[in-house]
């Protein structure tokens, strides 16, 4: 795999001797598209109809179809996917792509690390929520982890003290009443899995 060669903007994982060693970060629509080419081969038009509005993740966050096929060009840059085939019939020929074994333990190893933020939940952990309940993993242990990481910025967030009032004092009102929401939805969703 390389490393730091690609298009510009796209962060790829550091690899040493063979082994992962550090994991930058990738733009969360290039998560997404690696972790559904991970679950089987698929076209940027299938990813483009489950990321759209109305499709099964596009309700939780839409990625339009044209960042869809760019993360698919940025991806196959980086390494982290192949093509696979050419899906012929009826219409346009669509190339098939897939996960290579590194894309696959890329993906694993996003889906399986907590958000750093309670602003991220809305997005990013509803998103591999669902990615993981796509393929039948238990999130048990992710939303566990994520609690750890997420209860310390909540009872922060609940005993500031505003030092002003006006808009200072209602974006604190925000910030605690989307804490709290954040704490109980983990706490609801682990209290179901059990």
């Amino acid at each position: 795999m390389r490393c730091g060669v690609g298009r510009p903007g796209l962060l790829l994982p550091a690899v040493t001797l063979g082994f992962m060693a550090v994991m930058t970060s990738l733009p969360l629509a290039e998560n997404t598209v690696l972790a559904l080419l991970s679950e089987r081969p698929a076209h940027g038009f299938a990813i483009a109809r489950l990321t759209a509005p109305e499709g099964e993740l596009g309700r939780i966050w839409h990625i339009p179809r044209p960042v869809v096929y760019r993360s698919i060009g940025r991806l196959l840059d980086a390494g982290l996917i192949t093509p696979a085939a050419v899906e012929s019939g009826r219409g346009p020929q669509r190339t098939l792509y897939t996960a290579t074994p590194e894309g696959r333990q890329v993906a694993a190893q996003w889906l399986d690390t907590p958000v750093e933020h309670v602003r991220d939940v809305r997005s990013q952990l509803l998103l591999k929520l669902a990615l993981l309940d796509r393929v039948g993993r238990d999130p048990t242990d992710l939303l566990r982890r994520q609690k750890v990481i997420l209860e310390p910025i909540a009872e922060a967030v609940r005993t500031e003290r505003p030092q002003r009032k006006g808009f200072d004092a209602t974006l604190l009102a925000w910030r605690r009443a989307t804490a709290a929401a954040t704490m109980n939805f983990l706490d609801d969703i682990l209290r179901q899995g059990s």
